[in-house]
Formats: C-alpha cells, sequence, structure tokens
C-alpha cells in the first residue's frame, strides 16, 4: 500500500524532487484540516530511521516514547535488520514514533508485529499514528510479509480507533501472559 493510498493531502518526495535531492524514505505528511483540529497546520516528515540515524533520537518529545531513549539501545535497535522504526519528525524534533519487527517462523510466511504506536500529545488527532503504520506496513510489504498484526487492549480507546482506521480487523480477544525471566548469568 502506497503511503499516500486515501491521503490525497500527502505527499511523496522522491529523489530528484527536492532542492536538496531529496530522501526516497521521507513522506511530508500535510494533516487534511478535518484533522487538524485546534492545532495549527504543519509539515511532519514521516521517515523510516537507518543506522545512520541514531542521532535524529537525540531529540524527542515529552510523552512519546514510554521512556527517556537510551542511545545505546537506540543503536542496538536500528542496527538489527529485522527491527524497524518509523518515525514523525517535526521541526528536527521526533513528534510520533511506530516500531515494528518482520520475522520468520519454520511454518509460516513472513509476518510484520507493530510493537508499539506513540504520538506527542501537541501531535494526537492529526493522522500521525496511521502514516507511520503506512511506513511500517510499505516495509513488511517491501520485506515479503503476508500480515502485519498488533495486540492492544479494548480499553485502550485510541489505539482501538487508530487500528481500526488504519485498516485492522479485529480477532477474538487473545490473552496475554508475561513472564520474568531471571537476569543473565556470567
Amino acid at each position: 500500500m502506497a503511503a499516500t493510498a486515501g491521503f490525497p493531502y500527502l505527499q511523496r518526495y522522491r529523489a530528484g524532487h527536492l532542492p536538496s535531492g531529496g530522501d526516497p524514505t521521507v513522506v511530508r505528511a500535510h494533516p487534511s484540516p478535518a484533522l487538524v483540529g485546534p492545532y495549527p497546520l504543519m509539515t511532519v516528515d514521516i521517515r523510516i530511521l537507518t543506522p545512520a540515524d541514531r542521532a535524529v533520537l537525540d531529540r524527542v518529545a515529552d510523552d512519546v516514547f514510554d521512556h527517556e531513549v537510551d542511545p545505546v539501545l537506540a543503536g542496538e535497535f536500528l542496527a538489527d535488520a529485522r527491527h524497524h522504526l518509523a518515525v514523525a519528525v517535526d521541526a528536527g524534533t521526533v513528534v510520533g514514533f511506530a516500531s515494528a519487527v518482520h520475522y520468520i517462523h519454520p511454518d509460516k510466511p513472513a509476518e510484520l508485529w507493530i510493537n508499539e504506536v506513540g504520538v506527542a500529545p501537541t501531535h494526537r488527532r492529526q493522522g500521525l499514528g496511521q502514516r507511520l503504520l503506512e511506513r511500517l506496513f510499505e516495509v513488511g510489504a517491501r520485506l515479503g510479509c503476508h500480515e502485519a498484526w498488533v495486540l492492544t487492549s479494548p480499553a485502550n480507546a485510541a489505539a482501538m480507533h487508530l487500528y481500526e482506521t488504519a485498516g485492522g480487523r479485529r480477532l477474538d480477544p487473545p490473552a496475554m501472559f508475561t513472564f520474568r525471566l531471571p537476569p543473565a548469568s556470567g
């Protein structure tokens, strides 16, 4: 699915179409007036980070990630070819992200697991979450993933709305279990 599918107010910039030569990994998002609400119209770059982009995560708006970005963990994440991080950057500051892992299994085609989506309170309700997901869907499709999936709590109304709006199909509620692992020895 193209990042602009269904979003006529998005413009895709490819190399050669920007004065700087452009970056084909960047989609410049112009929010629809219907989505802007009380916020001023802004231009936000949506891009997939590479290991060379680690410094982009040095400037992150409040309440985007759950915790402060750790430069070592960020570098490790971006260096892993199976990890993908889409970010929304406004005036040099990360104001949203969506992370995913593409994986294979011995008996199933490749899939894309959407781990998390976060958008700064100042930039919510402008369609950034959906645009970030679309960029990850593009990555997954390019890598041969046949499906993308995510888990969320039905009580998380914002996430439920995002995933339904992005075209997700709700399945029977799964049960999630977590397991505490002992610290690594040695």
